[in-house]
């Protein structure tokens, strides 16, 4: 039996059947929407803008972690969630309440007036609306899709912008080459604001670089600017032109996650702010969390395997995202045989994401979980492998038929941020 939806719930619900669009990349609607509500996005906390295809989240929770490492309060603004919607807005440190997301999603509501607007543009808005009320010291802000006409992009003058890895993702909307994608996700770079980047393929370098130097923006490349070098013991050393940091391991796991490491410490320290220190870096990095990203889990779920094993889940989902997966299954999962449940969202790049990962999998398994958004069937998902994954039904029937005898197994549920989200709660139940 389902729990009644919650008043913010309800709210969100209606939004959806009154504006059935769920993208349509413009910046007109939520300007206007933001007028009525007297421009709350030029009252807010300095801003650092996030944007890419892989590593936006996790490049916001070490940003967020080293600025609370030296006693800031941050607000944090992401997409999607993998539970409940209040996780996509954090004020000043915690999570909305019930009551306070009710308030302001039925007071943007009725500022609007019952304009054309998307969800996604609306829910924007009460989250400029909170960040504008509740005091704070900076606002961790990631766009939600692309970045040039993404909603989050109304704020003129952030005090630093960061681009995370660019990989095909979004094609439909974004373009079908990785300069247009590049292309999209640059329009967030402002007018002399510097923008710190990572790891990127040459096509969509150049595209940032143009994007940066047509708006006289300092750009910071990770090999040219600042590099990150993971050490045996699994620590990093960061450098710059400022200096050498030592780092310790970090708090997310995986190789990838030193670039997104490195880019919010290169966004952090182009601005400059005079909290910035680098105890505040060091202990922020090792600190960061990140739920669905490389998360082990202990719950429900874990508790079905033998004991030994370990249960992993990751929200990778597109080429990038399988190609770092591959990556950590070849490194930090080598030493135990590993098992993968995929599970995906119609309409996402299935065959390379699985041409990743299958080559490190003890055995390969295609799930689907019933309440999951948009899922892809279980035969698409095998079909797509080249008849490499196993039909597994469920996370659980899955987990169930897994081949137990041998050695301790790792196993890693993957492939979608929906999926992510239906497991944490299975996990949890």
């Amino acid at each position: 039996m389902s729990l009644p939806a919650s008043r913010s719930e309800a709210i969100i619900e209606r939004l959806h059947s009154l504006h059935p669009k769920l993208i349509d990349l413009s910046l007109g609607r939520m300007r206007e929407c933001l007028a009525k509500l007297g421009h709350p996005e030029r009252r807010l906390p300095p801003v650092i803008h996030v944007a890419g295809t892989n590593g936006k989240g996790s490049t916001c929770a070490f940003l967020r972690a080293i600025a609370e490492a030296a006693g800031l309060r941050v607000h944090v603004y992401t997409s999607p969630h993998l539970v409940r919607f209040h996780e996509r807005i954090r004020l000043a440190g915690t999570l909305v309440s019930e009551e306070a997301l009710s308030d302001a999603l039925e007071h943007v509501e009725r500022v609007n007036g019952g304009e054309p607007i998307t969800v996604f543009e609306i829910t924007t808005s009460v989250a400029f609306h909170l960040f504008a009320t509740v005091p704070a010291d900076l606002l961790v802000l990631e766009v939600g899709l692309g970045g040039r006409f993404d909603a989050t992009n109304v704020v003129d003058a952030p005090v630093a912008t960061a681009i995370t890895s660019i990989s095909m993702d979004h094609m439909d909307f974004l373009g079908d080459t990785l300069a247009k994608i590049a292309f999209e996700k640059a329009g967030i770079i402002k007018p002399g604001v510097p923008c710190a980047t990572g790891a990127q393929a040459d096509e969509a370098m150049d595209v940032i670089a143009q994007a940066a130097a047509a708006q006289g923006a300092p750009l910071l490349a990770r090999g040219r600017d600042w590099d990150v070098v993971r050490q045996p013991d699994g620590a990093h050393l960061w450098r710059d032109g400022a200096g050498v940091v030592a780092l310790p391991r970090l708090g997310l796991p995986g190789a990838h996650q030193a670039d997104n490491a490195g880019i919010a410490i290169a966004a952090l320290r182009a601005w400059n702010p005079p909290w910035l220190g680098t105890e505040a870096i060091a202990e922020g990095v090792a600190r960061a969390e990140w739920p669905g990203r490389m998360q082990r889990l202990t719950g429900r779920l874990a508790a079905q395997l033998p004991a030994g094993w370990e249960l992993w889940l990751d929200g990778g989902h597109n080429a990038g995202g399988g190609l770092a997966l591959g990556a950590h299954l070849a490194d930090a999962f080598a030493d135990r045989p590993a098992h993968i449940l995929v599970g995906m969202k119609g309409g996402k790049q299935a065959p390379e994401f699985l041409a990743s990962i299958a080559p490190h999998a003890t055995t390969l398994w295609a799930v689907a979980e019933p309440g999951q958004h948009l899922a892809m069937p279980v035969e698409a998902i095998v079909a797509a492998s080249g008849g490499a994954a196993r039909p597994g039904g469920t996370v659980e029937q899955a987990l169930a038929a897994l081949p137990k005898e041998g050695p301790p197994a790792r196993v890693l549920i993957c492939g979608s941020l929906y999926l992510a989200g239906e497991v944490l709660k299975l996990d949890a139940a």
